[in-house]
This record gives C-alpha cells, sequence and structure tokens, in this order.
C-alpha cells in the first residue's frame, strides 16, 4: 500500500477553469466562421453599389451627350467614318432614260419664191444613271430635342459626271427630200449629251425625285453613329430628323470641320 497522499479534487473556479476555456475558443471560433460566411454577401453588396456607381456615370455622359452641344462630337468623329471615296457619302442613284433631239430645217429662198428643202430630224435616246452625294468635310449641325436627333446636314450634290450607259443608246434620223446632213447633225447632237446631262444632274427637278431618298440614307448614316456612341434605343435617342439646306432654320451654333475651316478641298 502506496503512502504517498491523495490530493484532494479542486473545487470551485478551479474546477471550471479548462471547461470554460473550451467553450469560449469554441464561442470563437463560431464567430469566426459566421463572419466568414457573411463576407461574400458584403462583398456582393459592395460590388453592386460600385456599378450602380457605374451606370450612374453613364447617365451622366448620356445626359451630357443629349445636353450638350452633339455637333462637336459627331464633327470629331468624322475622319473615323469617312468612306472610301475621299471623304464623300453616297446618297442615292437613280436611272432614267433621257432624250435628245434637234432639227434642222433649210428653206431657200429666191427672188420670187421660197423652195423648202426640208427639216433634218436627228435624235437620241439614252439611260443615264444619275448618283448624289454629300461632302463629310462640310458643315453638320445637330441637337437634341424630346429624344430626338434633328440634324442639318450638309448639301446634296450631284456625282459628276452623271453614267451614260452608251450600249443601249438609239439613234435615229430623217433627212429632207433635199438635205444631206444626218451624220453631221448626229455628231453634233452627240457632243451636247455629255454638258447638257450635267445641267440635268443639279436642277431642282432631279434633285426633287432623289431628295427623299438622300434623307432616309442620312437617318440611317446618324443612327448608325448614335448606336456607335451607345446613344441609339430604349432610354435614349428613339429618332432621328433630317433637313437640307433651306428647308428649315439652323439651330443658331454652327460648327465646321477643321479641313473645312482650313479650306481643304
Amino acid at each position: 500500500m502506496s503512502d504517498e497522499p491523495i490530493k484532494p479534487a479542486p473545487a470551485g473556479f478551479a474546477a471550471w477553469r479548462w471547461p470554460s476555456a473550451f467553450v469560449l475558443v469554441a464561442a470563437l471560433g463560431l464567430v469566426a466562421f459566421i463572419t466568414l460566411i457573411k463576407t461574400p454577401e458584403r462583398l456582393i453588396e459592395s460590388a453592386g453599389k460600385g456599378a450602380a456607381g457605374v451606370a450612374g456615370a453613364l447617365d451622366d455622359a448620356a445626359a451630357n451627350f443629349r445636353q450638350g452641344n452633339i455637333t462637336e462630337t459627331f464633327v470629331a468623329s468624322l475622319p473615323s467614318l469617312e468612306t472610301g471615296r475621299g471623304g464623300l457619302l453616297e446618297l442615292a442613284k437613280v436611272t432614267a432614260t433621257e432624250t435628245f433631239r434637234s432639227e434642222d430645217e433649210l428653206t431657200y429662198d429666191f427672188k420670187w419664191f421660197e423652195v423648202d428643202a426640208g427639216t433634218t430630224t436627228t435624235e437620241i435616246r439614252v439611260p443615264v444613271t444619275y448618283r448624289y452625294h454629300l461632302r463629310m468635310r462640310d458643315a453638320w449641325q445637330l441637337y437634341v430635342t424630346n429624344a430626338v436627333c434633328v440634324v442639318h446636314a450638309p448639301e446634296v450634290r450631284p456625282s459628276q459626271p452623271p453614267a451614260i450607259h452608251t450600249d443601249s443608246m438609239e439613234k435615229s434620223s430623217d433627212e429632207g427630200w433635199a438635205r444631206f446632213n444626218a451624220v453631221e447633225q448626229m455628231a453634233k447632237l452627240e457632243k451636247t449629251i455629255t454638258p447638257t446631262l450635267r445641267k440635268y444632274a443639279g436642277d431642282e427637278r432631279h434633285l426633287g425625285v432623289v431628295r427623299e431618298n438622300c434623307r432616309k440614307t442620312v437617318s440611317e448614316f446618324i443612327e448608325d453613329w448614335l448606336l456607335r456612341e451607345g446613344q441609339w434605343g430604349e432610354g435614349r435617342l428613339r429618332f432621328v430628323k433630317v433637313y437640307f439646306p433651306g428647308e428649315a432654320d439652323p439651330p443658331p451654333v454652327v460648327v465646321e470641320n477643321d479641313r473645312e475651316r482650313s479650306g481643304s478641298n
């Protein structure tokens, strides 16, 4: 039998010291776990606020775009929008058959009487294609009102010379009984075709035929630009209204392309 004395069991606070420490450690671990689980939610919430901030900035930019002077923004983008035809935007083309006619009457006047030698008539019928464009470096004016982009576009110009379809040209001539000049008269008539067609291309009758097609092309061009700028669609700009020179009073601000002001051709 051992003579070692028996240690008495701890009592009071000492008896609960280690269990209390274990419980405390477990509680701290639980708090840390809960905090870890909640972190992604907080991160998501913060990210959401950040996205909302970005969206707000974009809305502010759109508001400035709509309310500010849209003309400078458009003109600044023209170098990247120019077509391969040296800065010309082709608007419309139309093909029509044009008729050229010449009559030459000859009368011999004798002392007591006159003799009608007859009339030589020559005629040419030929299909002609007229093309129309505007110069992108000319002055543009744009402004926005009630979700409508109003555009004062440059002048519509004929592309010269018109395309003459000589393969479909029809000629006819009729000489008077004492006339032998049909070939000569036909040659003279042919020489008048190109200068006459140049005048036709720029007259109001021909411009009136293509004006609405030109307006549609400019409208589509501006819509594409607005789409690239993020300003076209639901909640933004929805309509484009195009005016050509002389159709409506322009807005007060006129902004020209720098190249036009420098006098480049």
